[in-house]
């Protein structure tokens, strides 16, 4: 195989203009070469070249890499090609084969994953058990080969079939619960199947190993979604749904199309466009946005066209931003999903709004002028916050200037002043650990993307003193342990810091009233993702929960569970908790108030104090004091 870092050093060092121009008759007509075409034996100039870019021809519409060039015009393979072009380019390109001694410990893992995923394939078309799923799929008009082009199955509702099964072919209990088939809540139980009365969508590592599955129940129920577990071989935050499919479209498209779930993808797939992904329902990762930027520069940005799906592309977007990627958003009609529109309007429609995506923070900007948000003072500072950050993570240097040209110009504000806010040290607002979902602790990845992980103790003795040594995240912290040693208080918590969440934003309207935009009351991430996952789902088991929440997550939530004696008296701790949280929002408002005058007039400026003041006033009456333990007492 030839890394993929050999591919793009090849592809950036090739002079597509001089190849290409061995086999057709080039002419400069402005920044781009024309020709005829030497695939339909053209006359004409319909055949384009751009000399960092590929090639198209308008007329059969041919298009590619230079890679691609070379393997439909001389027929070589990949691998050829790549080492046709480096030699062109002065580049030595050498295949690499991974050395070990003896085969790969993964293998057995691997094929125990293959082999379930057949037989959750046989379930879903040859057994009776499988008629749900099969009528399921036909009301959603997948069809059959589309289906088994993804190797969709079903694992039935029974609770020994899988494992008798798979035991009789010698796949022991113990490889069963390692890779997440089987799991138990304690060592002596009997262990029950992961996937139970669930369509089951098999995911592919970047080489095309099966690791893991996506369930979706087929009817009501919570959670609609359950992935494997972590393991060796499957590391949600490390992988995207159809990679190791799309890999070559993505490189032939010069594009990628990121969606949010399974059947966003088949869907988007069976209709032609095959350069699509998904993050399996999570928020976008650093290691995944890694994985995009390896394959291409362009990423359209095609989630759901609710408000969940807009956070979610913005949320994304910054991360694909950091990595000097080009991200567009496409906006879909009120009410749809990929899923949905591409089923109703087809490939063409889709195409239609691909071409009219907007560059995502034109997209932010947008959306914040039409809901009025640089109509008055605090409004306007509140939408800059909204702005800053995405301008702040954008690593391309011209994209940097445009999008901050584009916020003085929306806000009609001195470009100066944007540049002085854009350089300051944004606002501390809590303990900044791994992002939700992120991968942090979970060990690095070899140059094949397969995680060579850490040992669990190391990573248990960064929880444990993150849990025990964070006082910003204290108040926090006590109010995460309150929910999972009580349940019974997780809904008056929820509300007590719901009306947190609306006094500090002025506007309840804002960011809605989901668990997620209740958890940005908490500014520790980790405690935010866990209260997130306890407001949606109070009353989730253990393994349930678990499976929301990535793996640093889940030992925070082991760390705070293994004090049951912590809580003493409940009721005062959530009082307490929610006291310093308030109090914290009201100096943060104070704050928010300060940096607002340098964006206000003489009379403004008149206001924000008279506001400052009664501010202060409120705060003294909380009480603005730092955690008191109301634990264990003497």
């Amino acid at each position: 195989m030839i890394p993929e870092e050999v591919v793009d050093q090849v592809q950036a060092g090739a002079d597509i203009v001089a190849i290409i121009g061995e086999h057709v008759r080039l002419k400069k007509v402005g920044s781009v070469f024309r020709g005829p075409c030497p695939f339909h034996q053209g006359t004409n100039p319909n055949f384009s070249v751009m000399p960092k870019g590929g090639y198209h021809c308008f007329v059969c519409h041919e298009k590619g890499s230079v890679f691609t060039f070379v393997q439909k015009r001389l027929g070589m393979s990949f691998p050829e090609a790549v080492k046709f072009v480096g030699e062109k380019s002065g580049i030595e390109v050498r295949e690499v084969q991974r050395k070990r001694e003896g085969p790969d410990p993964r293998e057995p893992l691997w094929e125990l994953i293959a082999t379930a995923a057949a037989w959750f394939s046989t379930m879903l078309w040859e057994n009776p058990a499988g008629k749900g799923a099969r009528d399921y799929l036909e009301r959603r008009n997948i069809s059959r080969p589309t289906a088994e082009k993804f190797g969709i199955g079903f694992a039935p509702p029974e609770i020994g079939s899988m494992r008798a099964y798979l035991s009789g072919l010698g796949f022991d209990d113990a490889r069963q619960l390692d890779v997440g088939l089987l799991s138990r809540r304690e060592e002596h139980e009997e262990p029950r199947p992961r996937f139970r009365d669930r369509l089951i969508f098999p995911i592919l590592d970047a080489s095309a190993h099966a690791v893991g599955f996506g369930g979706r129940l087929l009817g009501p129920g919570e959670p609609k979604y359950v992935n494997s577990a972590e393991s060796s071989v499957f590391s949600k935050g490390r992988l995207l749904y159809n990679y190791s499919g799309a890999r070559h479209a993505i490189r032939r498209a010069e594009r990628v199309v990121l969606v949010e779930g399974y059947f966003d993808v088949v869907r988007l797939v069976e209709a032609g466009l095959e350069e699509v992904v998904a993050p399996m329902g999570t928020a976008l990762t650093d290691d995944q946005a890694d994985l995009l930027a390896r394959s291409t520069t362009s990423v359209f940005l095609l989630y759901d066209s609710d408000t969940p799906g807009q956070k979610a592309s913005f949320r994304a977007a910054d991360v694909l931003l950091a990595r000097g990627l080009s991200v567009r958003m496409v906006t879909l009609p009120d009410g749809e999903d990929p899923d949905t529109f591409v089923s109703r309007n087809g490939r063409a429609a889709m195409e239609k709004l691909l071409e009219e995506a907007l560059d995502v923070f034109d997209r932010k900007v947008q959306l914040l002028e039409r809901g009025g948000w640089f109509g008055d003072l605090q409004r306007k500072r509140r939408a800059l916050d909204r702005l800053l950050p995405t301008i702040r993570a954008t690593t391309d240097p011209i994209t940097r200037d445009l999008y901050l040209a584009r916020t003085a110009e929306a806000a009609g504000i001195e470009r100066s002043v944007l540049a002085r806010e854009l350089e300051m040290v944004p606002r501390r607002r809590g303990v900044r650990t791994a992002a939700p979902g992120s991968p942090a602790g979970r060990g690095q990845s070899d140059d094949r993307g397969h995680i060579r992980r850490s040992e669990p103790d190391p990573l248990r003795a960064h929880v444990l003193e993150h849990v025990e040594t964070a006082p910003e995240s204290s108040a926090e912290r006590e109010l995460i342990r309150v929910m999972l040693l009580h349940p019974d208080t997780v809904e008056r918590i929820v509300e007590d810091v719901a009306r947190i969440e609306t006094d500090e934003s002025g506007d309840p309207g804002v960011d809605g009233a989901d668990a997620t935009a209740t958890a940005h009351v908490f500014r520790d991430p980790v405690y935010a993702q866990i209260f997130a996952a306890l407001a949606a789902s109070p009353e989730a088991t253990p393994e349930l929960l678990g499976d929301q929440l990535g793996e640093l997550e889940n030992h925070v939530v082991e760390a705070l569970r293994s004090e049951p004696g912590a809580i003493v008296d409940p009721g005062r701790t959530i009082v307490d908790a929610v006291r310093m949280l308030r109090a914290r929002a009201l100096r943060e408002r104070i704050d928010e108030h300060a940096r607002m005058l340098p964006l206000a007039t003489e009379e403004d400026k008149q206001d924000l104090l008279r506001r400052e003041i009664a501010l202060r006033k409120e705060l003294a009456a909380v009480g603005g004091r730092e955690w008191r333990s109301v634990r264990r007492q003497d």
